[in-house]
Formats: structure tokens, C-alpha cells, sequence
């Protein structure tokens, strides 16, 4: 049965791909959701689902808007990690909206992004390892933070033009995510990047192979109509480091 779904809809999505415009984001697969994931304090897939739905519409407005006054769409201008960035905000808002057992922390630049309702005064805290943390990337692997750190992390990883794209003769595509991982990480399933001597790129933590393996192997979403080949995920891997 689940074939079967996957199959209409990757026949819905050929037949619009011929007529949607490029400042429309791809909508999210409602067949693409792991309903075996495990979230913690009660937020659901349902949620998550809820989610990116939201930012999907919030996209396909603000560009369309765009668009109607001749200027470029969002992620076309947006440095890529001011976009990546905003995609991560605009999630762990999305996600306390959907759910009634986790929000977001109102604590400024709090850590976690994510914690359980009522856990915290006024859901405020200024660190914790209790709560879910939220990032956002353009690629499947070299995820990134600024500290090795115990965390439930989820990352959802998305497509999509950047600002460099136009000069690099990048075709233009519509936004769509493609994936969407989370697990308990400890400090071991983080390893220090480093920087060159020449660099002025913050140091930060990337997650090494343990703490990959944990995250896919709880995936949450994955787009049926995108296949990563392994080669292209482990070249991500090394430009994202440039990058995010």
C-alpha cells in the first residue's frame, strides 16, 4: 500500500514539475514519514509534519510576493547560511506550534531550541540537555555545531538555490526538503573540525560517524522522489564545512 502511495505521488509530482513555477517550494510527501521514529517528549511525527508544512506555505507566499515585484526569491539573496539558519528558526517555531507537549524555549538564545512544556519557568532556560535542538542544512552529512555536547538533535535537510548560484550557472530549482533525522547524541558522536591558521570560520563541532548512524537510523522523513547517492553525501560532507 505504502509503494502504491509513493508511486501516485511521484506521478502527481512529474506532471507539476512541467507547469510549477521555480519560486514555489516543492510541497512536503505526506508518504515520505517514518511512523516508526522515535521523538521524545511527546512531540509526534504529525508535528513535524505540521511543521514543514507551515514553512512550505510561509515560502510559497513570501517568494510569490517576491516574484510579483520583479526581485529575486528568498533563498536566491539570503547568504546560504543566513537561509539555512532561517529555516531552523522558522522550524522550532512551527514545531511548538503544532505540538502541545514541547515548545520553544524562551530564553534568549537558549539551548536546547526545543523544551518540554512546563519543564522550565515560563518554558525559559538558559542551558539544558533536556529538550530537542534544531538545525537545518543543505546537505546529508557534516552536520554542524558549535559544541560537542550531550543533545537530541534533529536536523532537516533541504534543497535549494543559493545566493552564489546565479554566477556559478546554476539552473534555478524550487525549494524542498529531503530529509529529516534525529537521536540522542553524546559528546563522543561530535569531533572538533579545526581551522586552518588562515581561516576566520568560528571552530566548530561536526558530528563524526556514531552520531551519523544514530540520526539515520531514526530518520523521520526522507523524499521518495530523492536519492542520494552515498559518493554525493560524502562530498557534501567536505563542502558543507566551507559552508554552514
Amino acid at each position: 500500500m505504502r509503494t502504491w502511495k509513493v508511486f501516485c505521488w511521484m506521478l502527481r509530482s512529474l506532471a507539476m514539475v512541467q507547469t510549477q513555477p521555480v519560486w514555489m517550494p516543492h510541497p512536503v510527501n505526506p508518504s515520505g514519514f517514518n511512523p516508526a521514529a522515535k521523538i521524545p517528549y511527546g512531540c509526534s511525527v504529525k508535528d513535524i509534519q505540521g511543521g514543514m508544512e507551515e514553512f512550505v506555505d510561509f515560502l510559497t507566499f513570501l517568494n510569490k510576493q517576491l516574484v510579483s515585484k520583479k526581485m529575486d526569491r528568498l533563498e536566491s539573496f539570503l547568504m546560504p547560511a543566513n537561509f539555512s539558519s532561517m529555516v531552523g528558526e522558522f522550524m522550532a517555531a512551527g514545531i511548538s506550534r503544532q505540538s502541545s507537549t514541547i515548545t520553544k524555549n524562551n530564553y534568549h538564545n537558549g539551548h536546547p531550541d526545543l523544551v518540554p512544556v512546563g519543564r522550565f519557568p515560563d518554558n525559559a532556560v538558559q542551558h539544558s540537555t533536556e529538550g530537542v535542538e534544531i538545525k537545518s542544512s543543505r546537505y546529508h552529512r557534516g552536520w554542524q555545531g558549535h559544541n560537542a555536547e550531550d543533545v537530541w538533535l534533529m536536523v532537516f535537510v533541504f534543497d535549494s538555490n543559493t545566493a552564489a548560484d546565479t554566477h556559478k550557472g546554476i539552473s534555478d530549482k524550487p525549494f524542498r526538503f529531503l530529509g529529516v533525522y534525529g537521536a540522542q547524541l553524546k559528546k563522543s558522536d561530535w569531533t572538533f573540525s579545526g581551522r586552518s591558521k588562515t581561516s576566520r570560520r568560528t571552530i566548530t563541532a561536526s558530528i563524526n560517524g556514531s552520531g551519523y548512524a544514530k540520526m539515520t537510523k531514526n530518520w523521520i522523513y526522507k523524499d521518495p522522489a530523492k536519492i542520494v547517492d552515498p559518493a554525493d553525501s560524502l562530498q557534501e560532507a567536505a563542502d558543507s564545512q566551507a559552508e554552514e
